[in-house]
């Protein structure tokens, strides 16, 4: 598994688990610890209106232990609208085309399919994130028009 954080400019931060592990609460605090100092790094003296995290409500996420390290960090939380497929997580656009650039690809170890997945994010272009972020608040604003109804395409 993969947890994959961007902004508008790109990859911040990727982190794959090891098979068999399941992602806990704690796991998941730390690895919000290193997104924030990789975005104090990154934004220093640049970020003005704050952070936004599109999370779901998987347990990780919404566990008291998080909730209290994503205040203490002022960040604000844009939950997933529920029973909207069409505004899922893996219908952002680089799934769709990092699997195209899977299936034309061969790795020999666990280790070499991490690198190359890590090589080919970090080397997509920063308009591709920025294109697609903004799509993503189009399809928010429609659905939270129709009071979180199903948007078809």
């Amino acid at each position: 598994m993969a947890t994959v954080f961007w902004d508008r400019k790109g990859i911040l931060l990727t982190e794959f688990m090891a098979p068999g592990t399941t992602i806990m609460s704690e796991v998941y605090c730390e690895t919000l610890n290193k997104l924030r100092r990789l975005i104090q790094n990154k934004w220093c003296g640049m970020l003005t209106k704050g952070v936004i995290l599109l999370h779901d409500n998987v347990r990780p996420h919404t566990t008291a232990r998080t909730n209290a390290l994503i205040k203490l960090f002022n960040w604000e939380i844009s939950y997933h609208p529920p029973y909207s497929p069409d505004l899922a997580p893996s219908n952002y656009p680089f799934f769709t085309k990092m699997k195209v650039w899977m299936a034309t690809q061969r790795f020999h170890t666990n280790e070499g399919l991490l690198d190359g997945v890590n090589y080919w994010l970090h080397n997509l272009a920063a308009p591709f994130f920025d294109e697609g972020l903004h799509k993503l608040v189009s399809q928010y604003d429609t659905c939270l028009n129709v009071d979180g109804n199903y948007v078809e395409k």
